[in-house]
């Protein structure tokens, strides 16, 4: 009886221990567990603290992956989340090139990810997506193709013998080349003036707010050169962004925004013009026009992007339109506040015109002194790439228009939250 009695004592004990050994073995986990999170939480305030850029601050898996991506793994578990007479971005493709990137940082589609992360600098120029846009459902990046080594002296950059009268002087029109009517092209309807108070063309009374210039004056469009080329560059003072530039400014001045155009030809303005200092050179004219114009508060850098056709249009009601994106700098420490401004544009063209924006992109400038285009110099200094290199002046023109109807009701909001703090002001002395 003693000898049974001894046993069971002994077998409770062993199992008391074990359970004991168990609950120690847990509470380090559970302790480990806690420290772990604590130095990831306290890593995280750190970094939020010490670094400004968009590329650490922003960059994650849900800025790679489409809102409408998304909506689609959701609605696997939630049937009703999605419409049926939609389709389906879940696709074998999209699928394949999600799950082999997430596991693998290699995007399929983009050979060099092969290579940056192995190659010092090679992968530190990836652009950033900051806010999707509908127009954009896969999330493709900007692409910008530099010419060659050879065309960056200014002979060659337009590609032809350099001429002295290429240089147009700001506030003079370019004359637009003879184009030829699309399949159901058609004036576009402008909205009207925002509810402002003002009159249209003369609401700002000559002030101008809003200052156009063109870092990379040369980038074309075939069909405005006439030409098939995946790099159009134009010698001349049309066929390029300067024509785009010209667009998006008579349609704000129209619409009661007073506008300067600079119209630089860097190039042929510029001795031993290089294009690696592009945005050295467009500071200047900047710097320039905020010297002379204190009312000078908006700054536009257009660019137009180097994908073809087929991604950089879209159609609404049955007529075509250029998409856009928004540019912010990588190495603008401030650039908070200009993503904000270009998050506005971008916002009431989602709303209005579904399709149009490709997204608020960051972006750095691999190295050639440029990530951060100029925004240091204003909040409400943005990059916007209009188009793509087989864009048609149709097509331009449209999303010109409707690209200065959300630009003006932007600037209309804040002239009136300005009239309202300065309302305020006066009232509280």
């Amino acid at each position: 009886m003693n000898k049974i009695l001894a046993w069971n004592i002994g077998k409770w004990k062993k199992r008391c221990l074990h359970v004991l050994a168990m609950g120690r073995t847990l509470l380090l986990l559970m302790i480990i567990s806690a420290l772990f999170f604590v130095v990831l939480g306290l890593g995280g305030m750190a970094e939020k603290r010490l670094n400004n850029s968009p590329v650490s601050s922003m960059k994650g898996f849900a800025s790679s992956v489409s809102s409408r991506f998304f909506v689609d793994m959701l609605g696997m578990e939630m049937p009703h989340l999605t419409q049926k007479e939609q389709t389906s971005a879940f696709s074998g493709e999209n699928l394949t090139t999600f799950v082999f990137q997430l596991l693998t940082n290699v995007n399929p589609q983009d050979p060099k990810s092969l290579i940056a992360r192995e190659m010092p600098g090679m992968g530190s120029n990836q652009p950033v997506l900051l806010r999707p846009g509908s127009g954009n459902e896969k999330a493709e990046a900007p692409e910008d193709y530099q010419p060659g080594p050879g065309l960056t002296d200014t002979a060659s950059a337009g590609g032809g013998k350099s001429d002295g009268d290429l240089h147009v002087p700001p506030g003079q029109d370019n004359t637009d080349p003879p184009e030829t009517n699309e399949p159901g092209d058609g004036e576009v309807t402008e909205n009207p003036p925002p509810k402002n108070g003002g009159q249209e063309g003369t609401a700002t009374a000559g002030k101008k707010s809003v200052l156009i210039y063109h870092s990379h004056p040369r980038e074309g469009y075939n069909p405005l050169l006439g030409t098939k080329s995946d790099n159009p560059s134009s010698g001349k003072s049309t066929g390029n962004v300067f024509q785009v530039g010209s667009y998006l400014s008579d349609s704000l001045e129209k619409l009661g925004v007073g506008v300067e155009h600079a119209k630089d030809d860097y190039p042929t303005k510029v001795k031993d013009y290089n294009w690696n200092y592009s945005y050295k050179y467009s500071r200047q004219t900047v710097k320039a026009a905020l010297a002379q114009n204190d009312d000078l508060t908006y700054l536009i850098d257009i660019h137009r992007d180097s994908q073809r056709h087929n991604k950089t249009t879209t159609t609404i009601d049955g007529l075509g339109y250029a998409k856009v994106y928004f540019i912010i700098g990588h190495e603008n420490p401030n650039w908070q506040e200009n993503e904000a401004f270009a998050a506005k544009i971008h916002k009431k063209l989602e709303a209005k015109y579904p399709g149009v924006s490709r997204g608020v992109w960051g972006k750095d400038g691999g190295g050639a002194n440029n990530g951060e285009y100029n925004q240091t110099l204003s909040p409400n200094s943005i990059l916007i790439e209009i188009g793509g290199i087989d864009n048609t002046g149709a097509e331009l023109k449209r999303t010109s228009k409707v690209l200065a109807d959300m630009i003006a009701e932007v600037y209309w909001e804040d002239q009136n939250v300005d009239k309202a703090s300065t309302g305020t002001t006066s009232q509280g002395s």
